[in-house]
């Protein structure tokens, strides 16, 4: 009997909606980054910079890329959200005031989903996440 395999999931992605927001994003302002908020001022939203405009620091982990853009989290926050994918959605409404999507009348959403039994124990495996 064959071992299943499971492909490793993502794990940050991004809505349809969300990759057409980043593109026009990108063709107005150039290369981008993103951080997922911790709180504070813009609550948990996830934020778009240029990219280099948000220092990451060594306690950031880099999550994977949408859209050709790096998506990064704090280490606390990550800690948190460690068991679920998170899915970068768009909304109507005003983004974070730090945000590059705050004038379109959109705004960047986190939503997210538990990894399936399988996706957990192959991220585990892969050294991603810590069981």
């Amino acid at each position: 009997m064959g071992e299943v395999v499971v492909d490793l999931p993502a794990q940050v992605v991004a809505t349809d909606a969300a990759l057409a927001l980043i593109q026009e994003l990108k063709d107005r302002h150039g290369a981008l980054m993103f951080h997922q908020s911790g709180g504070c001022c813009d609550g948990s939203a996830p934020m778009c910079f240029p990219l280099g405009d948000f220092i990451v620091g060594d306690n950031d982990v880099h999550l994977g890329d949408i859209g050709g853009v790096p998506f990064y989290i704090s280490e606390s926050q990550y800690e948190y959200w460690c068991h679920t994918q998170l899915i970068i959605d768009v909304v109507p409404g005003r983004g974070g005031m730090f945000s590059l999507e705050g004038p379109t009348g959109k705004r960047f959403l986190t939503r997210s989903r538990f990894y399936e039994d399988a996706e957990w124990d192959a991220l585990v495996a892969s050294g991603k996440a810590k069981n």
